[in-house]
């Protein structure tokens, strides 16, 4: 096999969603009926052309595999699994005669279809994309369907470009996968490995008969400590899938992509590994400073190899060190006499281009960099290894002088909240003992089991045109007010009719449960366009936290008063806490984060001061982002333990005894956090469960967790409406494992994202579920 040169400047991925969304409002169109599939198809081949044309403008070569064939319609997790067959039984009948999953199959996996429940979904990595969880058993058909792989890359070429495809790596697709409910008890994915390999070696071969040059297998899992797998069993899956295809005899040069971390003992063995390239992540991870620091095997490997020295960062949107970024890449040729510059992950994670905000402040801007400035700055950079330091020092020490301005600039450090974080004492951070808060809230006077939701009801295009109007001058601030309260009231009746025990306000006034609190905190700014994948066709902005943070004024409290007005049951006080707010922010990098969630945490405290103050007896600091924070590596996950958990504590330990305090998490594997979730101290826990179908309360029986707990009944990512005989068996299970006095009942997850039929109809369902499992109890201590 001939191996043309790797690309000296590349990206891992880059945003799919569109500019505007494009592909977003297309996907939602062909669900809801009003488009084809030939039209969502038409709309994204546009969306391909136009990124493939943009990359090759910023810098990216057309005809040197330098730009990645990234697309996904849904996610990427999912396109793997249909190209390599691992369809679930339950999907069976989504097959096409050759095998196959069409456009609409593809979605109903996602998605779900009546009683049948749609794959789990989970965090990538510590990012806040989420993927879909395949689900492999020894009965798994594995064969090819990679089609739209191929069919990209050829669409591609004949467009005059020479693309590189991109495919969740064997290995990886295999331990991001669970065990499906048929397989035997000790079964895991990792097994079928040898299964797998020959299907991705037919894809190699595919993918070389069409003329692509290399393929990008993304390897993420290899630098995780954090999967239930033993390392050394991980790294012998290298040889045991890389062997097997570094031997097809015609295919592609292979790129492995490692990024999220430092491959550490898993460089030898991919080092050894016959592939061409192997991209490494340089900003959250390291290697060693010369090859005499290697074993000489490992070093005489990679000198052998292209080295992809993933500089430029890929997860944040910081202009950042270009010149301490490019002396990283200089550092890389003492490795290897072959080094391309990259991102240090796919630019999924930020948004499109910076210079589509025109109301954020233009010396913020100066310090910012969404995807299409770090396109530029690869290709800065690649033009600096090729031609010398001096062909890009002007761009060089441009970035040296933002970075200083914005480490000077007012309201990046502000002393009155430094003065405050360092006055703070081991007593501000813990509650009185639990037993004495339990005894001080029977005066809640609660139900067994009670009832409730997680905070928002559907935010109807009424809401969004009343928020668009008040942004656009169509509506008063007075006037937009009035229908938030409006909705509140219709939501508060709606509970009170459906039999809830205790309500929410719905959140109507809240375009995002991080951007709202962002709006009103010193420290942060707000994005137009600068939207970002979170899952499917699910999409967020987060916001930028630039500076030291503050609560000017109270944010919630004359929504919750106004709420609880209107009824004679608790109304939940909402507010989002301080590891959400940073995860699903963009952070800065220029302070230990620890520090900074405690700044966001004394905001919050004040703020539940002042909820308290206005008679709010139960108050939810929501916290969904815990798991997703957490280091991959096992040696750095105890520090962020402790600040993480710490900054809810700071948050909430204010709170009198008689006051509830909720929390709730979502999108997560609970089990290898069960301590600190235990250690928040909240009083209430509600937890992602439903899509699982309750596997989490395994783990909290085991744990000895003995505070209040609410495990979903209800998956809200699905359109699909659970039956009541689904919600009692999740109820009977849960009551099976956990006290019937602790126990809550609860959605998965906010319904933000629903419509108001399937949810007054799931919620009746719950009810009623709710209704049946308290009568046996009733029946059974008699």
């Amino acid at each position: 096999m001939t191996v043309r040169p790797f690309p000296t400047g590349t990206i891992l991925g880059y945003p799919r969603i569109g500019r505007r969304r494009e592909l977003k409002r297309a996907v939602e169109s062909f669900w809801a009926g009003r488009i084809d599939a030939a039209e969502l198809e038409a709309t994204a081949a546009g969306l391909r052309a136009a990124t493939r044309e943009r990359l090759a403008d910023l810098g990216l070569g057309r005809a040197d595999s330098a730009i990645p064939e990234s697309f996904s319609y849904y996610d990427q997790v999912l396109d793997a699994a249909v190209a390599v067959g691992a369809i679930p039984a339950r999907f069976e009948r989504l097959r096409a005669a050759d095998g196959g999953v069409d456009l609409a199959g593809y979605f109903t996996i996602a998605r779900g279809e009546g009683d049948d429940a749609p794959l789990e979904m989970t965090k990538w990595f510590d990012s806040n994309y989420h993927y879909l969880v395949p689900e492999i058993s020894p009965a798994t058909r594995f064969e090819l369907h990679a089609e739209r792989i191929v069919a990209e890359f050829v669409e591609a070429r004949d467009a005059g470009f020479l693309t590189r495809p991109v495919v969740v790596g064997p290995i990886t697709f295999l331990l991001l996968a669970k065990a499906a409910d048929d397989a035997p008890a000790g079964f895991r994915p990792i097994d079928r490995l040898d299964e797998l390999v020959p299907v991705y070696a037919q894809l190699l071969a595919e993918l070389a008969a069409a003329g692509a040059e290399w393929v990008q297998l993304d390897e993420p899992a290899l630098v995780s400590e954090s999967i239930d797998e033993p390392r050394a069993r991980v790294i012998a899956a290298i040889a045991a899938a890389y062997d097997v295809l570094g031997a097809v005899d015609d295919r592609p040069a292979i790129f492995v992509a490692a990024p999220y971390g430092s491959l550490d003992d898993a460089l030898p063995a991919l080092a050894a590994a016959p592939v061409e390239a192997i991209g490494l992540d340089l900003v959250r991870g390291s290697l060693p400073d010369a090859l005499d620091d290697l074993d000489p095997a490992t070093a005489e490997s990679l000198a052998a190899k292209t080295l992809v020295a993933g500089v430029v960062d890929g997860h944040n949107i910081w202009r950042g060190d270009l010149a301490a970024a490019f002396a990283r890449v200089e550092a890389v040729q003492s490795l290897s006499g072959s080094v391309s510059v990259s991102t240090s992950t796919s630019l999924l994670h930020v948004p499109h281009d910076v210079d589509d905000e025109s109301k954020l402040d233009p010396r913020l801007v100066s310090w910012l960099a969404f995807a299409d400035q770090k396109v530029a700055q690869v290709a800065t950079l690649a033009r600096g290894l090729a031609d010398g330091r001096e062909a890009i020092a002007e761009a060089l020490d441009a970035a040296s002088v933002a970075l200083a301005d914005r480490a000077g600039a007012p309201g990046v450090r502000v002393p009155a909240v430094r003065e405050r974080l360092a006055a703070l004492q081991p007593g501000d951070f813990a509650r009185a003992d639990y037993d004495e808060r339990l005894l001080a809230q029977d005066s809640l006077d609660l139900p067994e089991l009670p009832t409730t939701t997680i905070g928002s009801f559907p935010q109807t295009g009424e809401i969004r045109r009343a928020r668009a109007g008040v942004t656009n001058g169509t509506l008063t601030a007075d006037e937009y007010a009035g229908l938030m309260r409006e909705e509140i009231e219709r939501v508060v009746r709606l509970q009170e009719e459906l039999g809830l025990d205790v309500l929410v306000h719905g959140e109507p006034e809240r375009n995002d449960m991080v951007q709202y609190f962002a709006e009103l905190l010193d420290g942060f700014a707000v994005t137009e366009h600068g939207w970002v994948q979170s899952y499917g066709s699910r999409c967020t902005r987060p916001s930028i936290l630039w500076g030291d943070v503050s609560r000017p004024a109270p944010m919630t409290v004359a929504w919750a008063e106004y709420a609880q007005s209107l009824t004679g049951q608790h109304v939940k006080g909402m507010l989002t806490g301080p590891v959400t707010i940073l995860a699903w922010s963009f952070v800065r990098d220029d302070v230990p984060l620890g520090d900074t969630a405690r700044q966001v945490a004394l905001a919050l405290r004040d703020e539940i001061a002042d909820l308290e103050g206005a008679g709010i007896r139960i108050i939810q600091v929501d916290e969904p982002a815990l798991r997703e924070l957490l280091p991959l590596k096992l040696a750095d996950q105890p520090a962020y333990l402790d600040w993480s958990v710490g900054s809810f504590r700071l948050a909430t330990a204010g709170a009198a005894s008689a006051t509830q305090v909720h929390t709730h998490l979502c999108y997560s594997e609970f089990g290898v956090i069960i301590d600190a979730i235990k250690n928040l101290d909240a009083d209430v826990t509600s937890i992602e469960a439903a899509r699982s179908r309750m596997e989490v309360v395994d783990d909290l029986a085991t744990s000895g967790f003995d505070h209040g707990i609410g495990p979903g009944v209800y998956d809200i990512h699905s359109p699909r409406v659970p039956s009541v005989d689904e919600v009692t068996t999740l109820l009977e299970r849960a009551v099976g494992e956990i006290p019937a006095n602790r126990l809550w009942v609860n959605p998965d997850c906010g319904l933000k994202t629903r419509g108001y039929d399937e949810t007054v109809a799931s919620l009746e369902h719950i009810i009623a579920a709710t209704r049946a499992v308290r009568a046996s109890l009733s029946v059974a201590a008699v």
